[in-house]
């Protein structure tokens, strides 16, 4: 099976790589230079021009608040090149897996969210990603939405990573413990990722909506206490309220996503994100963190 990949370095992107064999598919990987999401054309024309089985847009906006000042611009990326790639490969009869996003929500519920539960985003970021998943579903070919949140792994700019930079020079770090979420291995969505298009080239009528994160629950706080814990570091953590930390953006107080319907579908299970922490934050890791 060949996949249509939109986005090289991006940590999903980088993990559909690495299991890409595991799952016998032949990825064609593209980057910006090949398909720029500035240029939704561009992207239509890439998958008219492919012999795929099927197509993952694992590429986006993700500067949250950067989102802010420049709407506009993280609308083609994040709505109208989707809404491209989605119309192309229903032309084709291509299913389409695109990655959304708990900002859709403004998450105000008390518990987690259903992927029918009403949208309402607190800031541009989710407005332009509500936006493509719209386009994506009008566009009316096989597609899977896939939600999720609190995206991490080893390498580039995540919390992990951030964590462990602030802890080789402070002894005690500030953060946010009034924002609950399931912080979600990359290498589980790229796994997610590639079961489910397989499942819709075999059934398309499983198209829809779905929510994705790792469990257990938990507050960004004590994800925090997890990562240096896991690490060996002895940096404290100090809980802090959201309005004492200040973004341009606002940001969800409640991220956490009810997943049991990718469950019955795909019998995809959230993933364990403390067994993926332990597994990434091994002796060679840290050892590369502290050079």
């Amino acid at each position: 099976m060949k996949v249509l990949v939109f986005g090289t370095t991006g940590q999903v992107a980088r993990a559909l790589a690495d299991a890409a064999a595991a799952h016998d598919v032949t990825l064609l990987a593209l980057g910006r230079d090949q398909a720029d999401l500035s240029d939704p054309a561009a992207c239509a024309a890439a998958i008219a021009q492919s012999d795929a089985d099927a197509v993952i847009n694992a590429a986006a906006w993700t500067a949250v608040d950067a989102a802010e000042g420049e709407e506009a611009a993280a609308r083609v990326v994040n709505a109208d090149a989707p809404g491209a790639m989605a119309q192309a490969a229903a032309a084709k009869g291509l299913p389409f897996v695109h990655i959304s996003t708990d900002y859709v929500f403004d998450g105000q519920a008390g518990a987690p969210w259903r992927p029918d539960a009403p949208t309402a985003p607190l800031g541009a970021y989710g407005r332009t990603k509500l936006a493509g998943e719209r386009a994506v579903t009008a566009a009316g070919g096989a597609h899977a939405i896939l939600r999720t949140a609190w995206v991490f792994d080893g390498q580039g700019r995540n919390f992990v990573t951030t964590m462990l930079r602030l802890s080789e020079t402070r002894a005690t770090v500030s953060v946010v413990a009034d924002q609950t979420g399931g912080p979600t291995p990359a290498a589980a969505i790229a796994e997610a990722c590639l079961t489910i298009a397989k499942a819709l080239v075999a059934d398309p009528g499983k198209s829809g909506i779905y929510h994705f994160s790792g469990a257990p629950d938990v507050s960004w706080a004590d994800f925090a206490r997890a990562i240096f814990a896991t690490a060996g570091r002895d940096t404290l953590v100090a809980d802090i309220a959201t309005v004492d930390f200040p973004t341009p953006a606002a940001r969800p107080a409640n991220s956490r996503l009810d997943c049991s319907l990718t469950v019955e579908t795909f019998g995809i299970h959230r993933p364990d994100w403390q067994a993926a922490l332990r597994q990434m934050l091994g002796k060679e890791f840290v050892q590369r963190t502290k050079t």
